[in-house]
């Protein structure tokens, strides 16, 4: 895929001043581990350059060497994709790391905020509140970057009041792969505006966000109940308690959940958005009972609640360090539940496999609430209908073997069969799952023609490329869809102690928000 290294680095060298600072190539002293930087060290990637502009022009001009040597390209904010498709997905993509874009201004009138694209999700929190204790909904993983959190989805504890991520913004700058530079909003290039709500990646480098903003909640209460009976089917009623409590259409827009099992057992945990009085009055010690450990903590500052949510070292160091993964993911579109009998089998499936590690999360996110308020075709996210997700993850030492894999898509097969309307699931990019057969329609749903035609019309060459994004359409054809190419690494030592260390604290709360 493209052209000689050699030419390449020639050309983003000479178009980026000489300057050493802003470009790595292969053969640079610590390239992989200082520049390319794998996330998910079981699949193998290796950019044929990393280029790090400080302005938009130099975004635009590393963009037209890398159409001109007939490199696709990809841009990186915080790097944590687990397929490695800020890095390519496959060997021989140009990276654009959008770290030097830091730039922060809140308008007070309006309290709208202009953030760089290359801001990660713990310095937005700091950001916003220092500019008049404003806030917007973000996941937990402080190491994660707004550029792609806020162009997939971007779900948290704070979404289903206030919506994805992707709800806040109002309008991007853009760098697409003709070099120009677009302002995008409802009523400036709207086409493209729509897209990239949803489908970033995919159309092109954006390097500034301008996101309505919040005021800081007030008092939250976080909670979590612990369950360890020995098998996961005896916990099958506390799930199906759980289920049907989360699906009360009635159900508080402060209340945000998730369920996750682990090798250690079941927690249910959480943050309500208001006060403990409040949260009295849901009864939850009476919803979910047989808990071995119950916690409930109480804040009265925003900084401290996201700080919390942060604090789990799953999130704060394993969130940022590489290992070798392996994810599944799907969306509960249309809101189904799932059927008693199902919930036996999904349990009694997790007793019986397999497993081949001991670091596994099945995390099953609650969702819903302003999300859903928002139209199917109103952004390209488009599981506006999706109560909550489920995502399963493994982490493997030094690799994911095969009967870890085996046994995630195992559970998959499960739930699906287990569910009314059978294989009918899509499934959320920022759960990226490269195995699956047509990523593009599992991702964006209806809304895949519209973006096909988009992309046609703005990146007809696919310059924006990756395994699973949005291929073009020139004249009404089909678009091709290809699949992911994956290799393999050892490392992650690390990671699984710290995680494993989490794990047996139960300090996640509310999931692996992404």
């Amino acid at each position: 895929m493209g052209a000689s290294q050699s030419a390449v680095a020639k050309a983003i060298a000479s178009t980026l001043g000489n300057d050493g600072d802003l470009y790595a190539f292969p053969g640079d002293p610590l390239y992989k581990l200082r520049d390319a930087r794998p996330y998910n060290l079981d699949i193998q990637v290796r950019p044929v350059a990393v280029a790090y502009p400080r302005t938009r022009e130099q975004v635009a001009a590393v963009v037209r060497c890398a159409v001109e040597n007939g490199c696709k390209v990809q841009a990186r904010c915080g790097g944590h994709s687990y397929a490695n498709y800020c890095l390519g997905g496959v060997d021989g993509a140009v990276v654009i790391d959008l770290k030097h874009f830091q730039q922060f201004s809140m308008d007070r009138k309006t309290w709208r905020a202009t953030i760089g694209g290359g801001t990660l999700l713990g310095d937005v929190t700091k950001r916003l509140h220092d500019s008049g204790n404003r806030a917007m909904a973000h996941g937990t993983c402080p190491q994660v970057g707004i550029g792609g959190h806020a162009t997939i989805g971007g779900l948290g504890p704070a979404s289903r009041q206030w919506g994805s991520s992707l709800d806040h913004v109002v309008e991007v700058e853009i760098v697409l792969a003709d070099s120009s530079i677009k302002r995008c909003s409802e009523t400036q290039n709207a086409e493209i505006f729509w897209a990239v709500k949803g489908a970033g990646g995919s159309f092109g480098v954006i390097t500034e966000f301008v996101v309505r903003t919040e005021p800081e909640p007030g008092e939250a209460v976080v909670f979590s109940f612990s369950f360890h009976f020995g098998k996961y089917a005896f916990m099958a009623p506390i799930f199906a308690a759980w289920q049907t409590f989360v699906a009360d259409p009635k159900l508080t827009r402060k209340f945000t959940s998730a369920i996750v099992f682990t090798e250690l057992g079941m927690v249910i945990s959480g943050t309500f958005f208001g006060t403990e009085k409040e949260y009295d009055k849901l009864h939850m010690d009476s919803r979910f009972p047989g808990n071995q450990d119950k916690r409930t903590i109480v804040f009265k500052d925003w900084l401290g609640l996201v700080g919390h949510w942060a604090e789990d070292f799953a999130l704060q160091i394993g969130g940022g360090l590489p290992a070798p993964l392996y994810t599944k993911s799907l969306a509960f579109n249309g809101c189904n539940l799932i059927p008693d009998e199902a919930i036996d089998k999904i349990l009694t499936y997790m007793d019986n496999a397999r497993k081949g590690t001991l670091v596994w999360f099945v995390i099953f996110d609650l969702e819903g609430g302003a999300i859903n308020d928002v139209p199917q075709d109103a952004t390209a996210y488009a599981h506006r209908d999706a109560l909550f997700y489920m995502q399963s993850y493994a982490v493997g030492l030094p690799k994911v073997s095969s009967t870890t894999k085996n046994f995630l898509r195992g559970l998959n097969q499960v739930v699906k069969e287990g569910m009314p309307g059978g294989m009918d699931f899509g499934a959320y990019a920022g759960y990226v799952d490269p195995e699956l057969v047509n990523g593009q329609e599992a991702y964006w749903r209806g809304n895949l023609k519209r973006l096909e035609r988009i992309k046609g019309r703005i990146d007809p060459g696919d310059v924006f490329w990756n395994p699973q994004s949005v291929r073009p359409v020139v004249g009404g054809g089909e678009g091709e869809r290809q699949g992911a190419v994956s290799g393999l690494r050892v490392e992650g030592l690390a990671f699984v102690l710290v995680l494993f260390v989490s794990v047996r604290q139960f300090g996640i709360v509310g999931g692996f928000f992404l």
